[in-house]
């Protein structure tokens, strides 16, 4: 059976997806759940406490996520796909936080170091990965390192700001939105696949 806390932490998060960060206070999410503003103060002082803990629960996701993607000794253009389908996914399931990152980092200035520090570590674990996909040949041997670093940080770009486009341009539901951006990201990579492996992926996700 889920605890208070948990619950708090759950509603909060569906109120913010849905509402958005600078709309829902502590009060809202108490009421929402029937609950005291007080019981929810026992638990958490302010809304800051309870983004703290979500950005948390988002960035442990993707340790895991990456962390599988590290071990795997014969990764494949199928891994690729879904290691960035999954990435879609769980930023979904955050997506406020994205919406809402430059008023949230304004206020709570910890999540802006943290966020700094993931970014720097995310661009060492990209580059082991790709490694990887380079031993394996599905990507080029010969791409100079700095258009590698390019297509890392084209990859950030994309990650952290597609949940902002479809609010704004495309407006899909979450399936036709995980879905359209993960081959949007997919294909970033297709000019650094060696050939057999572009048709490969023409013919299993363009066609």
């Amino acid at each position: 059976m889920m605890n208070t806390k948990d619950k708090i932490l759950l509603k909060a998060l569906e109120l913010f997806n849905e509402k958005g960060y600078n709309s829902i206070t502590t009060r809202h999410i108490a009421a929402e759940l029937n609950i005291s503003a007080g019981n929810l103060h026992y638990h958490f002082k302010h809304s800051e406490d309870i983004i703290k803990i979500l950005f948390g629960e988002l960035t442990l996701k993707m340790d895991e996520l990456l962390n599988k993607m590290k071990k795997l000794e014969h990764a494949t253009l199928e891994d690729l796909y879904h290691f960035t389908a999954s990435t879609s996914e769980i930023f979904y399931s955050f997506r406020f936080i994205f919406v809402n990152f430059v008023d949230i980092v304004h206020k709570i200035p910890e999540i802006k170091l943290q966020y700094e520090g993931i970014h720097s570590s995310r661009k060492e674990e990209f580059l082991l990965i790709f490694s990887g996909f380079q031993k394996n040949n599905i990507i080029r041997k010969d791409i100079p390192d700095f258009i590698m670093d390019s297509l890392i940080q084209q990859i950030f770009i994309v990650a952290d700001n597609w949940l902002t486009h479809n609010r704004l341009i495309l407006k899909l539901d979450k399936e036709t939105a995980v879905h359209h951006y993960t081959l949007l990201q997919m294909n970033l990579f297709y000019p650094f696949l060696n050939k057999e492996q572009q048709t490969l992926y023409e013919e299993t996700y363009i066609r």
